[in-house]
C-alpha cells in the first residue's frame, strides 16, 4: 500500500484551486488597505501628531503582540455582540448573520497588515535624507508636496523588499481564514480531507499550491524591484548631468 494516494491527490487539485481567488482576494485587498492606513500611521508617528501618535503606538504594539487568529476571532465573535448591544439602544436592526465571513477576514487582515506596513514605511521614510525636505522647502514646496514628489517615491523603493516579504507572509497567513468560515485553499483542503480521510494528501496539495503562489509573488516583486532600481538609477544620472 502506497504511503500517499497520488491519484486521489491529483483528482482533488481542481477543487482546491477554487480557493485560490479567495486567498488572493484577502491578501491583495488587505495589502492595499493596509498600505493606505499604514502610510498614514507612519506619517503620524514621524511627525508626532498629538494623541494620534500615542494611539498609533498602542495600536501597533497590540496588533503585533497578539496572534492573527485571535484577532480574527475577536472580529468574528465580537461584531454580533456589538450589534446586540447597539440595536436596542439606537433602534437599529443590524444583523451580523447578513455579513459575509469574507468581510470579517478582510477587516482583520487589513488592520493587521496596516500595523506592520506602518513600521515598514516609518523606517523607509526615516532612511531618506532629511536634507531633501529642507531643499523642497527652499524651492517653495509645502510639506505635502515634498512628501509626495520627493520623499515617498524614494521611501517606497526602500520599503519594496520588506513589502514583498510582508505580502508573501500574508498569502501564507490567509490559511487562518478558514477559522472564520472563509472557503480559501486550506478550508477546502480540510473539507476534502475530512470526507475522504486523506489528510496527508490534501495538506500536501495545499502546501504545493501555497508554495507556487508565493514563488510567483517572489518573481514578480524581484522584477518590480529591478525595474524601479533602474528607474532610480536613470533619475540619479539625469540629476547629476543637469
Amino acid at each position: 500500500m502506497a504511503i500517499i494516494d497520488l491519484k486521489f491527490a491529483l483528482e482533488q487539485v481542481p477543487a482546491v484551486l477554487k480557493g485560490v481567488p479567495w486567498t488572493l482576494t484577502i491578501a491583495i485587498i488587505a495589502m492595499i488597505v493596509g498600505l493606505l492606513f499604514g502610510l498614514l500611521i507612519a506619517l503620524v508617528r514621524i511627525y508626532k501628531v498629538p494623541l494620534l501618535n500615542q494611539l498609533s503606538i498602542l495600536y501597533i504594539s497590540f496588533i503585533r503582540g497578539t496572534p492573527l487568529i485571535v484577532q480574527l476571532y475577536v472580529f468574528f465573535y465580537g461584531v454580533p455582540v456589538l450589534f446586540d448591544y447597539l440595536n436596542p439602544r439606537f433602534g437599529w436592526e443590524l444583523n451580523a448573520d447578513n455579513i459575509s465571513p469574507l468581510i470579517y477576514a478582510l477587516i482583520a487582515y487589513s488592520i493587521n497588515t496596516a500595523a506592520y506596513q506602518a513600521e515598514i514605511f516609518r523606517g523607509a521614510i526615516n532612511a531618506t535624507s532629511a536634507g531633501q525636505m529642507e531643499a523642497a522647502y527652499s524651492v517653495g514646496m509645502t510639506t505635502a508636496q515634498g512628501l509626495y514628489r520627493i520623499i515617498l517615491p524614494q521611501a517606497f523603493l526602500i520599503a519594496l523588499p520588506n513589502l514583498g516579504n510582508l505580502f508573501i507572509n500574508l498569502i501564507k497567513a490567509t490559511s487562518l481564514a478558514f477559522a472564520v468560515k472563509v472557503m480559501e485553499i486550506l478550508a477546502i483542503s480540510r473539507i476534502i480531507a475530512n470526507d475522504g480521510y486523506r489528510f496527508l494528501e490534501m495538506y500536501l496539495v495545499a502546501s504545493i499550491i501555497y508554495w507556487a503562489i508565493c514563488l510567483a509573488c517572489e518573481i514578480i516583486f524581484a522584477k518590480l524591484e529591478g525595474k524601479m532600481s533602474r528607474f532610480e538609477g536613470r533619475a540619479d544620472l539625469k540629476a547629476s548631468a543637469s
